[in-house]
C-alpha cells in the first residue's frame, strides 16, 4: 500500500510538470518555444505569483542557460522542477523514453507504457500505466505526443 501512496505522489508530480508546460505554452504568444520577461511575469500571475521587477530579471539571469534572452521551455521547467521528488517512477520513464526513443515512436499511450515497462522488467499494472498516460495528457485522449512525453521526462532531471 506505501507504494501505491507513493505512485499517486508521483503521479501528482507529473500532473504539475504538465501543468507547467500548458502554462508556458499559453503565455508563449509566438508560439516559438520561448518567453521574455514579460511573458514569464504573465504567466507567474496566472499561477498566483506576483514577482517583483527584480525578481523577473534574477529568474531570467539564472534560468536563462544559453543567454539568449529568452527562457526556452526546457529552461523555464528546470527552474520550475529542480525541487520536485520523483522517487523510482522518473528511472524507470527515463528508461522508457529510450526504449521509445529506439522505436521511433510518434505517440505514447498507455499500452504502449505498460509493454516497454513489461519489457524492461518493471512492475507496474497496466491500470498504473494508463494514469501515468493521463496525468501528462492535456487535452485527454488517452495519449501523448512524444515531445511531450520527452520535455516532461528530461525536466525531471
Amino acid at each position: 500500500m506505501d507504494q501505491l501512496s507513493s505512485l499517486s505522489a508521483e503521479i501528482e508530480t507529473l500532473s504539475h510538470v504538465l501543468s507547467l508546460v500548458e502554462a508556458f505554452r499559453a503565455f508563449d504568444s509566438d508560439n516559438d518555444g520561448s518567453i521574455d520577461a514579460q511573458e514569464l511575469r504573465g504567466l507567474l500571475g496566472s499561477l498566483g505569483y506576483n514577482p517583483s521587477e527584480e525578481d523577473i530579471n534574477t529568474m531570467m539571469q539564472e534560468a536563462n542557460t544559453n543567454r539568449d534572452g529568452l527562457l526556452s521551455i526546457s529552461e523555464f521547467l528546470e527552474m520550475n522542477t529542480k525541487d520536485l521528488g520523483l522517487g523510482g517512477l522518473k528511472d524507470i520513464l527515463k528508461r522508457v523514453f529510450e526504449e521509445l526513443e529506439f522505436q521511433g515512436e510518434d505517440l505514447v499511450t498507455g499500452e504502449d507504457l505498460y509493454e516497454v515497462v513489461g519489457n524492461i522488467g518493471t512492475d507496474l499494472s497496466q491500470d498504473e500505466c494508463h494514469l501515468i498516460i493521463a496525468s501528462m495528457d492535456g487535452d485527454g485522449d488517452g495519449v501523448i505526443s512524444f515531445e511531450d512525453f520527452k520535455l516532461i521526462v528530461n525536466s525531471l532531471d
